[in-house]
């Protein structure tokens, strides 16, 4: 009893963890035990910044809010890939500043206040922020800033029911207040460089200062000398001393065998027989008809587009002769890269490239208006800005003028507005798009030019599932015989005489391997197998079989000893053959006193080099070693042997000469580049000292 009374007493708490666990199993949905647990993982961060740890869930609203954002300035709801990450690098940008780079900037004293800020946005003066006084939102009709317009447009964030203008001035806010903050640091860190005149002096004399040299260069070459051994000692000592060089992202070695699939000579044919099918259709329909021929049978879809001589080269260099040197009734049938091509010209016109309009939008029961309101800009009863000021419904802030949309060309367009390009200048008429009625008026265009409408008929031959299945068999029996082995893949690709592509520190977010672009889901599988491990297929985009081998991992932070000890071993060993050759060569020239006999002596001739400026060790094409070594050397004396990065060297300087061609003017303007480069490096190197993490390539 005495026995289990004590173990009561030590295991009673650990016993009732267990119960209470028990219990919470029957009351809590798996689901969200699962939910918890997936918040908590750092599989689920898209980085951390400065110890801040950055969920997937709180960046995708950052990108959903800077989108917004995005649409609300630019008035267009549509992104292209490029755009997201665009949008996806600003909103990481932004976190840096946030969680690292404004930490940092306080921690050197610097603060950015209350006053201040309302001076930056509403104060008199130069003032104000360029990102205010600059958006031509809120400048008067004269160009200038407005504060007045400025000051109405914040008023209004309260009775937007859009809530547009808070998105906008609170971005105006948060970024004046990074931007000062980064004025300041770059201010203190830039005033902080000084250049006193014997650094001045030094720099304009390395750049003036020349030499002209004699000299001999007995190569190393590449035979392996094998009286050089070097230790694992000496390479251990070596990286311990160097191991601030050997910082590594994270990265894999892989291999790879990738089946293209191919349309074969059937599918070719084929193409070619759809397209000859529908020909005589494609030549006799009219304008009217040719949208819903294409949109059935062209892999191409009808474009209002007008094109000028030599842009349908992209398409087809025998399209865009047929356009703009016969253009008669429907071209010949040609091919480019298993593509077929007809084309057929629709219109001819005097296009310019870009027209400036003004448009007011009316949307819902403000269309009613439209007629009555042409009516009075037609009379010049009112200005179109201020007609636009009072109903239109785009209440961009970026505008320069209420009404103006400004440049438009054919691919910059309002959906819907195309017509303008061709509109006469300053007639005022209604055009209806997806967006309601706009009440628009062209006032100024470029030199308008000869250009073609242009239908194309395009078919594209594609793999049957023939085709497809007899690549998509090659990878399977590839990945088969591998089974998930490299020993296998080795021995499976070697059978087959496939070539095996070999890619070295392949990092997690490469999108492309080779010319293949697209290639994420290989990064993504090579980052969560095991090394050794062979993938089974990986389809990319639809068209690319992929069998991968996994050969290496390299972890974030330091490389290691083991990754390292191959490249340190051929740095000492070139060192001490470098030592080992200049001793020989010693040896060998004792007592000689000409280049020439020294030169005859090593079995090699004398060559010379003028004009040789220690200031451009990199832009002379010689060995910085031998650059260094001429420059201090003692006129008219033979010195050496020197070890350099190639081969050994004996030199004599014959002369030298001081110039006056770089000034001090010269060396301040590279003394500004140099503290612009070191700005720009700030961020980065906070960003690895402070060990930030990002990890977004295993998201997008």
């Amino acid at each position: 009893m005495a026995v289990l009374e004590k173990i009561r007493v030590k295991l009673g708490v650990f016993i009732s963890i267990v119960i209470a666990l028990a219990l919470l199993s029957f009351i809590i949905d798996p689901t969200t035990l699962e939910a918890v647990s997936n918040s908590m993982s750092s599989k689920n961060d898209v980085g951390e910044i400065n110890g801040k740890r950055v969920s997937i869930r709180d960046f995708e609203q950052e990108v959903e809010d800077f989108t917004a954002l995005n649409e609300m300035m630019t008035g267009s709801s549509a992104h292209s890939e490029q755009q997201m990450e665009a949008t996806r690098n600003a909103v990481w940008q932004s976190l840096v500043d946030k969680y690292l780079f404004e930490k940092e900037a306080k921690a050197a004293g610097i603060n950015v206040g209350n006053a201040e800020m309302s001076a930056l946005m509403f104060g008199d003066g130069d003032m104000v922020s360029p990102l205010i006084s600059g958006d031509p939102a809120f400048a008067d009709e004269s160009g200038n800033f407005s504060r007045e317009r400025f000051n109405e447009f914040v008023k209004a964030r309260n009775t937007d029911q859009s809530g547009s203008i808070k998105i906008y001035t609170d971005y105006l806010k948060n970024t004046i207040y990074t931007q000062r903050f980064y004025e300041k640091y770059y201010s203190l860190f830039a005033q902080s460089n000084v250049a006193n005149p014997l650094m001045l002096s030094r720099q304009i004399d390395g750049n003036n200062n020349t030499v002209d040299v004699e000299f001999v260069m007995v190569p190393y070459g590449f035979r392996t000398d094998s009286t050089i051994v070097v230790s694992d000692k000496e390479i251990k000592d070596y990286y311990k001393s160097h191991k601030e060089l050997y910082r590594q992202q994270a990265s894999r070695d892989i291999e790879y065998v990738v089946f293209e699939v191919k349309p074969s000579d059937e599918d070719i044919a084929a193409a070619n027989e759809q397209i000859l099918k529908v020909y005589d259709e494609f030549a006799s329909a009219g304008k009217d008809e040719m949208k819903g021929f294409l949109l059935r049978n062209s892999d191409r879809p009808y474009s209002e587009y007008y094109y000028r001589p030599g842009e349908l080269s992209t398409i087809s260099a025998d399209v865009n002769d047929f356009v703009f040197n016969d253009g008669k009734g429907a071209s010949k049938v040609f091919t480019k890269d298993n593509t077929f091509y007809v084309a057929k010209v629709i219109d001819s016109r005097m296009v310019p490239d870009s027209v400036f309009v003004k448009h007011i939008l009316l949307q819902g029961e403000q269309e009613a208006l439209a007629d009555s309101l042409v009516g009075v800009l037609n009379r010049g009863g009112e200005s179109f800005a201020n007609i636009a000021a009072l109903y239109s419904a785009d209440q961009n802030p970026n505008v320069a003028e209420r009404g103006d949309i400004g440049w438009m060309t054919q691919t910059y367009m309002i959906p819907g507005m195309e017509s303008v390009m061709t509109a006469p200048l300053n007639k005022i008429f209604v055009l209806d798009t997806q967006y309601g009625k706009h009440i628009v008026k062209v006032t100024d265009r470029t030199e308008p030019l000869l250009k073609k409408q242009v239908a194309i008929l395009e078919k594209t031959a594609i793999a049957g599932k023939e085709t497809f299945n007899k690549y998509y068999s090659q990878a399977n029996d590839l990945a088969v015989k591998a089974g998930g082995k490299y020993e296998n893949y080795r021995k499976a690709v070697e059978e087959s005489g496939l070539y095996s592509h070999p890619v070295n520190r392949m990092l997690e977010g490469t999108d492309r391997l080779g010319s293949i672009d697209g290639t994420k889901p290989v990064a993504r599988w090579a980052f969560d197998a095991k090394k050794g491990k062979v993938s089974d297929i990986i389809t990319v985009n639809n068209n690319y079989f992929f069998v991968v081998a996994l050969k290496g991992i390299h972890k974030e932070g330091y490389a290691t000893l083991d990754e390292m000890s191959s490249d340190i071993r051929n740095i000492l060993y070139r060192e001490k053959l470098g030592a080992k050759r200049a001793a020989e060569t010693a040896e060998k020239i004792k007592g000689l006193d000409s280049m020439q006999a020294i030169a005859d002596t090593l079995g090699t001739t004398v060559s010379t080099k003028s004009d040789i400026a220690f200031a451009s060790l990199t832009s002379q094409g010689l060995d910085p070693k031998f650059i260094g070594a001429v420059s201090v050397a003692e006129t008219g004396r033979i010195s050496g042997p020197l070890a350099g990065n190639i081969g050994v060297y004996v030199y004599k300087v014959t002369g030298r000469d001081t110039g006056a061609f770089y000034t001090e003017d010269d060396a301040r303007t590279r003394d500004s580049q140099m503290t612009r480069y070191s700005l720009q490096m700030l961020v980065p190197v906070m960003m690895q000292d402070a060990d930030v993490k990002d990890n977004r390539a295993r998201f997008y």
